[in-house]
């Protein structure tokens, strides 16, 4: 069976149709998104219409559970070290989203699973404990083992950094996938991310697509901040609004 996995959307229109274009072509038998679809792009809700009637399965993403449960977000930022002018920002931009997007989107972002498990692999958006906070680049494989093996499966795939990676594992986990971010890449390669699984063999797809185009779009939408998230698919690479 072919799979393919995409991930961190993040309401980018532009990356998610070439995306889309790509999967047509590769025809696999089944596509599960990674979650964080709609927050921080100019689009967040053509995507989740798009998925929804396309009737992809997936999983929560810390920034789907920030729009319908806002609490998740200062639970959070009340534990990091990271500058409070970043919690603020995203905040805004999470008000804003959570407007455009409406109660009934709300509302089945809310009903996403925070896993899938499907015949040898599964399918979470940071850890199966916690859509909010991934494993550190440096985790022994001890570590790993102890976060993922939890599933039960040889293969797990994941997103959130927006780093893609692929890692051959020891013991009952055989392979630990990071499926990359179609819409907001973090790791100097402007191009959309995904994974197209091929029984157990994984291929990290990045698909060209119009920069260009989603930073007017962005210029022209209602989003505070739409600047900070130009200057990130800009340098492809993270930074501070």
């Amino acid at each position: 069976m072919r799979v393919a996995i995409l991930s961190d959307i993040h309401g980018n229109l532009s990356a998610f149709e070439s995306v889309l274009a790509d999967i047509h072509e590769s025809a696999p038998d089944l596509v599960l998104h990674g979650g964080d679809l709609a927050d921080g792009g100019s689009c967040p809700g053509e995507i989740i219409d798009r998925i929804r009637d396309l009737g992809w399965q997936g999983v929560m993403g810390n920034g789907d559970e920030m729009l319908w449960r806002p609490e998740s977000l200062d639970d959070f930022a009340s534990q990091s070290s990271a500058p409070s002018a970043l919690w603020v920002s995203i905040r805004e931009m999470a008000a804003e989203t959570r407007s455009t997007l409406g109660t009934e989107r709300l509302s089945w972002l809310g009903r996403l699973p925070v896993a899938i498990t499907q015949n040898g692999f599964a399918v979470v958006h940071a850890t199966p404990q916690s859509c909010w906070k991934a494993p550190p680049e440096g985790a022994s494989p001890e570590e790993l083992n102890q976060i993922y093996g939890l599933l039960g499966v040889p293969i797990v795939v994941f997103g959130h950094t927006h780093v893609p990676l692929v890692r051959e594992m020891n013991g009952s986990l055989k392979l630990l996938i990071n499926a990359g971010s179609v819409g907001l890449p973090y790791d100097g390669d402007p191009r959309a991310s995904y994974l197209l699984l091929d029984e157990s063999k994984p291929a990290i797809r990045r698909i060209e697509y119009d920069v260009e185009r989603e930073l007017k779009a962005l210029s022209s939408c209602a989003s505070p901040h739409a600047d900070w998230t130009a200057r990130m698919l800009r340098a492809s690479y993270p930074q501070l609004p």
